[in-house]
């Protein structure tokens, strides 16, 4: 796997050996995201959890992300993780595993399932992929007004928010030379997310730690990986979400709904593609959910796969 980097935590003592999850980070983030959700993962017994509700935690770093190898000619796009986390999942040996993700993390995670569903137990989300688009039109069922809703903030949020993803999808490498050249410049990019997606109010430290910011940051730019990072946009262009009359995504999925996510559909929308057998509508917190709530996302986690390591 090259300069891949594994960064996980296993359950000891006895008993059935923990159910093997994949959990894949998104853009502005890192594998630096799940350090406090990790071991409520790995180890619950320790924090409070049911000993039993224990996974085998793999975090890969994306290609091009960190300490990851940089992708060279065509790149890599969400589908081409995917494939490439099957392959590493063989590699460690998991023949079946969970799912999870938020960010790029969902859309790799979804593809999984699309191209991987015999290996994939199941499918925990806490973000709709932004190009996820369900079949509409002639035999579909019209929108409800909870969609059309959905579907006018989602305008709105592209209007608004969305220069970043156009610039990067279309530019990445015009942007990432001043990125690259200034750290202030970098953090700014990226703080700006930080700030803009999560549920502080606009005051980014009430929350995350100065070092929790930085570290990040640090990440990024002593890797030399703002571009490589920024290319994922560009090339998952190719291969969008967007589903056909009569495609579904054959894995069953749970879905954290956080308030401050957006755009965020409702369940309906997403039902129209996904098998959701759990949906839940967190109190509180925002994009970078593992790391604003990693409670409130762990206990999601462990809820929707009970019943799947049961039956499996």
């Amino acid at each position: 796997m090259g300069g891949l980097r594994l960064h996980a935590v296993h359950q000891r003592g006895h008993g059935p050996r923990p159910l093997p999850l994949l959990v894949t980070h998104g853009w502005p983030g890192s594998f630096l995201e799940m350090t406090k959700i990790l071991p409520l993962l790995a180890d619950p017994g320790t924090h409070g959890g049911d000993p039993r509700d224990a996974f085998d935690v793999v975090v890969p770093s994306l290609p091009g992300y960190g300490f990851s190898d940089r992708p060279t000619g065509r790149g890599m796009s969400s589908e081409r993780v995917a494939d490439l986390w099957a392959g590493l999942m063989t590699a460690l040996g998991y023949d079946r595993f969970g799912a999870q993700g938020g960010d790029w993390g969902a859309a790799v995670s979804t593809w999984l399932a699309l191209r991987h569903p015999e290996r994939v137990l199941g499918l925990h989300l806490n973000y709709i992929p932004g190009s996820f688009q369900p079949p509409l039109g002639p035999g579909q069922p019209e929108p409800s007004e909870a969609e059309q809703a959905f579907l006018a903030e989602r305008s709105r949020w592209w209007r608004e928010e969305g220069g970043y993803a156009h610039a990067q999808a279309t530019r990445p490498q015009t942007l990432a030379v001043g990125l690259h050249d200034s750290p202030a410049a970098l953090l700014a990019w990226i703080v700006d997310k930080f700030r803009a997606w999560s549920d502080c109010g606009g005051d980014v430290e009430r929350r995350f730690t100065r070092d929790e910011l930085l570290a990040n940051v640090t990440l990024y730019w002593v890797t030399e990986t703002i571009h490589s990072s920024m290319r994922l946009y560009f090339e998952s262009q190719r291969a969008l979400l967007q589903f056909e009359p009569g495609r579904r995504v054959p894995v069953p999925c749970g879905v954290a709904r956080f308030p401050l996510e957006a755009p965020s559909p409702p369940r309906e929308w997403v039902a129209r593609v996904y098998d959701v057998r759990r949906w839940t509508e967190m109190p509180r917190g925002g994009h970078f959910a593992s790391m604003e709530e990693p409670e409130l996302l762990a206990e999601d986690v462990r809820a929707f796969f009970r019943p799947l390591r049961e039956g499996d």
